[in-house]
């Protein structure tokens, strides 16, 4: 009869003694991560060891080590990336992962040590440390329109292209390299344009108009000379 007893109250003390918790931390590559881990401390005496390691919690201790306390202070420490910047006497045993990497990612123990049998605190954490998040900026582009003045009746700036004659420099008319303002400036410009084409052709044919002139003027003479005879 109590070797019957004993094996089930030895698998009830497993059972129903220490506690096993799980939680999520999620942090970037380059930043300083803590895992949070607290016990009650209602006194001095209430002040225990614990440890955290890299891996579930085990039956006892810590499987792959990397930080003990004896409950005051740091007594092992597997690197300085790891640190307890709470407060220990408090029962404040958080870990703080200086610059994390992503191979830090994995799961971690925090086990605080309480006096009896299988009374220990047990906290399972998932640590995920992703890549840090890069914003990048879509490029963006303006415009810029001309438009026509309030009140007008329309709105769309025009611009105009003429292909001239070659002419010297000193012939070569002037003109302006912003677009026009407006429908009537624009139709001043065309006009002015045009008239100056004309006078540069009658420029180029001085000949033509000399020709002209004479012709008229012999037929105007002999019209007088027909008028005499026949007087």
């Amino acid at each position: 009869m109590l070797s019957y007893i004993c094996p089930n109250w030895v698998l009830l003390l497993l059972l129903t003694g220490s506690t096993v918790s799980e939680l999520i931390v999620i942090g970037e590559v380059g930043q300083n991560i803590t895992v949070p881990c607290h016990y009650n401390v209602w006194n001095t005496n209430s002040i225990t060891s614990m440890c955290w390691g890299r891996d579930r919690c085990p039956n006892s201790k810590c499987s792959k080590p990397i930080i003990w306390t004896d409950g005051w202070r740091v007594t092992e420490q597997h690197s300085s990336r790891y640190q307890l910047e709470g407060d220990l006497q408090k029962g404040d045993v958080s870990l703080t992962i200086m610059d994390a990497r992503e191979a830090d990612s994995g799961t971690y123990c925090c086990r605080v040590e309480i006096p009896g049998w299988f009374n220990d605190q047990l906290i399972n954490h998932k640590v995920v440390v992703k890549k840090a998040r890069i914003s990048t900026a879509s490029p963006h582009t303006y415009t810029s329109e001309q438009t026509s003045a309030p009140g007008s009746t329309s709105e769309s700036s025009f611009t105009v292209t003429r292909t001239w004659p070659s002419v010297s420099a000193s012939e070569a008319p002037q003109t302006a390299s912003t677009p026009c303002s407006g429908p009537s400036d624009c139709l001043d410009v065309t006009v002015n344009l045009q008239n100056t084409s004309v006078s540069l052709a009658s420029q180029q044919h001085p000949e033509r108009g000399l020709y002209i002139g004479i012709g008229l003027c012999a037929a105007l003479l002999l019209i007088l000379i027909l008028a005499l005879l026949l007087t």
